[in-house]
């Protein structure tokens, strides 16, 4: 168990590090959104590749990010009953919806999206919007983000029945806030 402990430890940081590219892509938009308004108001020009590149980076932000929000315990929940359980019991429930929900999701996800990317790629598939840019960028961020879930799915097992068999404190954060 010692030896998948740390595999997920590893998996922890790489989904640390997509979620700073997250962050930078966030700032980097959010600057891209102010260049564009401000031409567009101020000198009457405006493209749709400025708009383009502002939805693939929220993209970005949105798929490169979702792997360390699980891992931080960031994510939406439904917590109708999960208040009301003990700390074994949620733990129980979260191995239940990682094993049953999110990993199968995930694969299918990744499977279904990547010959859609492979496919924009051998074409050179290009937005047919007046000045739009290539597509395969954002295309590979479906099977790319998913396949990050996939990674930190797999962490969060690992972690849990280690929690489960008295390996590590149950409800320990594991995770390391970015810096």
């Amino acid at each position: 168990m010692k030896h998948l402990l740390v595999l997920a430890r590893r998996i922890d940081d790489l989904s640390r590090a997509a979620a700073v590219v997250a962050l930078w892509l966030v700032l980097i938009c959010a600057l891209v959104s102010a260049g564009n308004a401000l031409t567009r108001y101020a000198f009457d020009l405006s493209s749709n590749a400025w708009l383009e590149m502002q939805w693939y980076m929220f993209g970005g932000t949105v798929l490169l990010g979702a792997a360390h929000l699980l891992n931080t315990n960031g994510h939406i929940r439904v917590d109708l009953f999960y208040n009301k359980l003990n700390d074994r019991q949620r733990t129980w429930l979260d191995l239940f919806g990682l094993v049953v929900f999110l990993l199968p999701f995930c694969y299918f996800m990744v499977l279904y999206s990547w010959p859609w990317f492979v496919e924009s790629w051998e074409i050179g598939e290009i937005s047919p919007n007046a000045g739009g840019l290539i597509r395969w960028p954002v295309k590979l961020l479906l099977p790319l983000g998913f396949g990050l879930l996939i990674l930190q799915g797999l962490s969060e097992i690992i972690k849990r029945v280690a929690a489960l068999r008295g390996d590590i404190a149950i409800n320990t954060q594991y995770e390391r806030p970015l810096q």
